[in-house]
């Protein structure tokens, strides 16, 4: 009779345990779905960080490309101010002996001859210096042909404001293709 109530007691124990082992099995079954799961989501996750750091780097490129663009802006402006001071100076000058105002036209535009186009590429070329810019400049109040050394500060200043303000409205013109370009591809 011990042997039989022993006997039930250990089946009601396998009947716990086997239904314990079918929730455990349960268990194990959800959490192998969730780890494919997380390891999906964790692979999305390396891919968004990719893409983010390649964005992180454009941006720096272009914050950079900014911060080069504003600095010669920056430049050209305090050049075009430094200029309008000199022309404004310059037309209260009086004009040099027996010369009219042949620098300029009526409506106070800046003429450019072709001696002047010459002089703006010998300063454009890095390997000539100012004072290469004589044999071009005109030859009216010059003393046996040369310019003095006032008269090639004078004009060198108004050349490489002209060639700097050339090469910042190039540069953003660069800069403003490339942006409508970015925003186009996107």
């Amino acid at each position: 009779m011990t042997g039989v109530i022993l006997d039930c007691i250990l089946m009601l124990l396998l009947v716990a345990a086997l239904g314990y082992g079918v929730r455990l099995e349960r268990k194990l079954t959800a959490l192998r779905e969730g780890q494919v799961a997380f390891a999906g989501a964790v692979s999305e996750l390396n891919t968004a960080a990719a893409r983010a750091e390649a964005a992180l780097g454009s941006l720096r490129a272009s914050g950079q490309e900014t911060d080069l663009l504003h600095d010669r802006i920056v430049k050209a402006r305090a050049v075009k101010a430094e200029l309008e001071a000199l022309m404004h100076r310059a037309e209260h000058l009086p004009p040099p002996r027996g010369e009219g105002r042949s620098r300029s036209d009526p409506g106070g535009e800046l003429l450019i001859t072709p001696a002047t186009h010459s002089a703006l590429d010998a300063l454009s070329s890095p390997t000539r210096a100012p004072a290469a810019l004589a044999p071009s400049l005109p030859t009216r109040g010059r003393e046996n042909g040369l310019l003095n050394a006032e008269q090639v500060e004078r004009f060198t200043p108004v050349l490489q404001a002209l060639a700097a303000n050339q090469a910042a409205k190039e540069s953003l013109n660069r800069a403003r293709r490339s942006l409508d370009d970015d925003l186009f591809a996107a």
